[in-house]
């Protein structure tokens, strides 16, 4: 009878274990000790490394933040860990996603001004050590999956020649969610979708989101946790075009605004997607020893249906709602969970912090920007950081009332400019757009509200806030605090002083896709490398040869003296 009786139960278990659906990606466990998770113990080291970069979300278009957006993993991941709620980033992709990976701020790098378009002859700098180039020399295994947008007209400017073993996403800014188109103009249309280095045409079709959720979930079932990993997951989503499943629309069906209610289902699905990454995390070992860094990767498009409220300003501004950031560190290494930190943090910090988890170095011969910046994370200790360079960018538009004089003779206050100093934060030039926008729910947006908030244009070129006591920059104190503007004029002029050029080459017609089987991706040689080089102002020639002629190297000058003109607008 107990023979038996221990048969059935057996029975039982067996058949529920072998009918259990593994696959299901609803089935995320929501706490320590539930469904998939490893059982407590000393973790090893070094720590797997998750980092989620998501592209265009705003500040309020986060739960946790009070938004009409249903995040409800992103809240569950920010509860249990440690939000950052003194977080910054920069106003557009590139140089968030270059200061990512070089722990350098883009004066340092010469990626001041704007970001890197599909066509120019220019990539992060290949004299840079990258972040998984450090991780790699620590043991690491290396993947991203998602958006690249750091430069690509060569070969060796692809992420799988800077430091990761595996690439799955575009090269690109921005592409179509189902075809991986894009344009850059009229008539400039390619193919944007890339497995390694080769063109991925068979993966069209597949909305980006839910693709590189399932291709980090492959890592992670065919890596061994044994191994160190570092998977760096950077979303298309939330970017234009607005594009969503039919399912996450229909949540948000009452939504009026049908902008905002493309990009809220945008959003959910992204949040359902770092669910599934989560879960896979868990279900395949890698999660009491892992570290999960969430971070957006500049401020929400408000004219595309995102919201920065209650700061001031959106993306590509330097006015907090362009470079406050979401972020937060979710890991079961934390000594101090479930909290708040208002410590000062960078998207430059992540190099330095990231390395010396993984058991690495880094010097001040290393010439980086960033801190480290884990005990004031883990254990609420004080950050090392005390100020932070949001940019100096001598290419854009000048302001028409800025002036050396209007700067104490010590900074032009014509240039665009930004710094944080303590609790200072000083702006110069042209800052952006400074608007102050509600979220905008309702099909036809009440005039007479926006125009309350609106900032009517002012002859002026200097802006200075105390951000810890006015972090919605309503009161301007240039005019009754000369001492601190001085002081962080000093200081700007003190950074540029080691800032290198900008490189913000022209356009190249050979960058075409149809020159290039109909795909974005590299297109120059060594040799014309060499050629732009000399046509840059290089004096010598390479080995002696004299510089070759082409057809298409005659439009160069041309697009060059266009360059500063309007590429400069078109972000």
């Amino acid at each position: 009878m107990h023979a038996l009786t221990g048969f059935s139960l057996v029975s039982l278990l067996s058949f529920g274990y072998l009918s259990w659906d593994w696959a299901k990606p609803n089935l995320v466990a929501d706490g320590p000790g539930e469904a998939g998770e490893q059982p407590s113990a000393a973790p090893p080291r070094p720590p797997h490394i998750i980092f989620i970069l998501t592209d265009d979300q705003g500040y309020h278009d986060v739960g946790y933040h009070g938004s009409d957006i249903q995040t409800p993993t992103l809240d569950r991941l920010a509860a249990e860990g440690v939000k950052l709620e003194n977080y910054y980033i920069q106003p557009i992709c590139t140089p968030s996603r270059s200061q990512l990976l070089t722990g350098r701020y883009q004066i340092h790098t010469g990626l001041q001004h704007s970001i890197i378009r599909p066509r120019q002859p220019n990539c992060l700098p290949l004299d840079q050590v990258t972040l998984p180039q450090k991780l790699q020399e620590a043991g690491y295994s290396t993947h991203m999956v998602g958006k690249w947008h750091l430069g690509f007209y060569r070969k060796e400017c692809l992420p799988t020649r800077r430091g990761f073993d595996t690439f799955l996403g575009s090269l690109t800014g921005n592409v179509d969610y189902y075809t991986y188109d894009n344009c850059d103009g009229p008539g400039v249309c390619g193919f944007d979708l890339r497995e390694g280095e080769s063109v991925a045409w068979g993966l069209s079709g597949q909305y980006s989101t839910m693709l590189y959720a399932q291709r980090a979930s492959h890592i992670l079932a065919s890596h061994s946790p044994q191994q160190p990993l570092f998977l760096y997951v950077a979303f298309q989503a939330v970017h234009t075009p607005l594009q969503s499943p039919r399912e996450y629309l229909y949540r948000y069906r009452t939504m009026g605004n049908v902008a905002r209610r493309k990009y809220a289902a945008m959003v959910t699905c992204m949040d359902e997607a770092v669910r599934n990454i989560t879960w896979a995390l868990k279900r395949y070992g890698f999660y009491n020893n892992s570290v999960i860094i969430f971070s957006s990767d500049n401020g929400g498009q408000t004219f595309s249906g995102g919201s920065n409220w209650p700061l001031r300003g959106r993306k590509g501004t330097y006015w907090e709602g362009g470079v406050r950031g979401l972020g937060f560190v979710h890991s079961p290494l934390l000594k101090r969970k479930r909290r708040t930190s208002r410590a000062l943090v960078h998207i430059t910090d992540w190099y330095p912090t990231l390395v010396g988890l993984a058991g690495g170095t880094t010097s001040a011969a290393d010439g980086l920007d960033g801190y480290d910046v884990w005990p004031a994370i883990s254990e609420g200790r004080s950050s090392p950081r005390t100020e932070i360079l949001h940019n100096i960018d001598p290419l854009y538009n000048h302001a028409q009332h800025g002036s050396l004089e209007g700067g104490f003779g010590i900074w032009n206050t014509a240039v665009q400019a930004a710094i944080r100093v303590g609790e200072w934060k000083l702006l110069t030039g042209d800052p952006g757009y400074g608007d102050w926008i509600p979220p905008q729910t309702l099909a036809s947006f009440p005039g007479s509200w926006w125009n309350l908030e609106r900032m009517a244009s002012v002859r002026q070129a200097v802006w200075l806030f105390n951000i810890s006591a006015d972090p919605y920059e309503r009161e301007d104190l240039a005019g009754q605090r000369p001492d601190i503007v001085r002081t962080l004029l000093a200081r700007l002029a003190d950074y540029n002083r080691t800032a290198i050029p900008v490189r913000y080459p022209a356009e190249n017609p050979r960058a075409h896709p149809d020159f290039n089987g109909g795909a974005w991706g590299p297109w120059a040689s060594d040799e014309e490398e060499e050629e732009e080089e000399e046509e840059g102002g290089a004096q010598s020639f390479s080995r002696g040869r004299r510089k070759k002629k082409c057809k298409i190297c005659k439009l160069r000058s041309f697009f060059r003296k266009l360059n500063t003109r309007l590429m400069s607008h078109r972000i």
